[in-house]
């Protein structure tokens, strides 16, 4: 009888069968978007598209919260009925909240992207991977700024979790003044403490280099970088990081001076 094919049977050669189908089979192929995400390039555009989003968000947020500033409309703060106009936003077209909720997990989704785009870049930076001299050399040529932001940037994220609590959520430990829908006196029972507008202050001027160095590199990571366009590029970071700390810092400034 002629011989017929069956598979090996020693532990060996069913090892090896196994490893040459394996290599035989096609790979698996991800997303684009994963498969772009994954890159250096990649990842730089997301910190830079989300890093917009963010910048955005600051600016609207800071000029939202000069209301405290303008006076009562029937007795009521001005920035109390911004925020409710806030909390009502397309209503009745959407359902109360709704759209400030969507504004909201938009920022979370892009500030969770914007720090894992941040680790891994700073991970596969020279400096992470050893390479002290080429780490020197592009420590030279950035500004004080960008060698700061692996800083800021924690940072600002332990401001952002303390504001939320304070101001946001309103608990107890952290803002034991703090009354729902009330904004201006919360925002004076805060700041009135000197400790947290120390915080404040600090955290504000840590967000004036993150700012600077972001607004001036978003264009780079998009690939929109010409020599000509350099000196417009500071001027616009410049512009909105001193737009925006100079506003912010107001806020403390104004309140501890009882200006508000």
């Amino acid at each position: 009888p002629l011989p017929c094919h069956t598979w090996p049977t020693t532990t060996n050669e069913r090892a090896r069968r196994a490893a040459l189908t394996a290599t035989q089979r096609p790979p698996t192929r991800r997303h684009w978007f994963l498969e772009f995400y994954g890159t250096t390039v990649g990842k730089k555009w997301v910190m830079a598209i989300t890093g917009i989003m963010l910048l955005g968000f600051v600016v609207f947020h800071m000029i939202g919260n000069l209301k405290i500033y303008l006076p009562d409309v029937n007795g009521v703060p001005d920035i109390d009925i911004y925020g409710e106009w806030l909390r009502h936003l397309l209503f009745p077209l959407f359902p109360e909240y709704a759209v400030l909720w969507i504004f909201r997990a938009g920022l979370i989704v892009a500030t969770v992207l914007h720090i894992e785009a941040m680790i891994s870049l700073t991970r596969k930076s020279p400096d992470s991977l050893g390479s002290r001299y080429e780490a020197k050399q592009r420590f030279q040529a950035a500004d004080y700024a960008a060698r700061t932001m692996r800083y800021t940037g924690p940072l600002l994220l332990a401001f952002i979790i303390f504001h939320l609590m304070d101001l946001t959520w309103g608990l107890g430990a952290v803002n034991p003044a703090f009354e729902y829908g009330e904004i201006k006196a919360n925002i004076v029972a805060s700041l009135s403490r000197g400790g947290v507008a120390a915080f404040y202050i600090a955290a504000n001027l840590a967000l004036g280099f993150h700012l600077y160095h972001g607004a001036w590199s978003v264009f780079q990571s998009l690939g929109w970088n010409n020599p000509r366009f350099n000196y417009t590029r500071v001027l616009f970071a410049r512009g909105v990081t001193a737009l925006v700390v100079l506003g912010n810092l107001s806020f403390p400034i104004a309140v501890l001076t009882d200006l508000v």
